[in-house]
């Protein structure tokens, strides 16, 4: 049988990679003006220390923005995966309704048990409802006046 053709996951678009390559653009703006600076000799001055900081800046801000970009992707395809996983498993299931008549193709949910078989197991504990019926523990008001005395 053919796989149906399922869309795309979302990816993050043209906004998040203008940021990014505008960060980078301005980065290398930045690399080179203070390439130039230190090739021309002299002494460092505040214009020195500006190329500097705008360097490491926007460059810091590129990978800090190209990082998200990447893991916004990732999560996008993730997101996708567990949908389409979701939707397998809703869909066996509804499938598996329509065909419990042959045994051995579906695997039965567990279903509750009749109230005599109602109970803790070893190393289980007893659900609020199972105390709160059985006495063991007040709900409510009560709980809190037995702590006061």
């Amino acid at each position: 049988m053919v796989e149906p053709s399922r869309p795309l996951p979302y990816q993050p678009g043209a906004v998040s990679l203008f940021f990014v390559a505008k960060a980078g653009v301005f980065a290398a703006g930045f690399w080179i003006w203070l390439l130039v600076l230190a090739l021309r000799g002299g002494a460092a001055s505040g214009v020195h220390v500006l190329a500097a900081t705008g360097a490491t800046t926007t460059t810091l801000v590129g990978v800090v923005l190209g990082v998200r970009m990447a893991l916004q992707h990732s999560a996008a395809v993730r997101h996708a995966e567990f949908k389409r996983l979701l939707v397998d498993i809703s869909w066996n299931a509804f499938t598996a309704a329509g065909n419990a008549e042959s045994p051995g193709k579906v695997v039965p949910f567990p279903t509750a048990s009749p109230e005599g078989e109602r109970g803790p197991h070893r190393g289980e504990r007893p659900s609020p409802l199972d105390r709160a019926m059985s006495g063991d523990r007040p709900l409510g008001r009560e709980r809190g006046a037995d702590r006061r005395r």
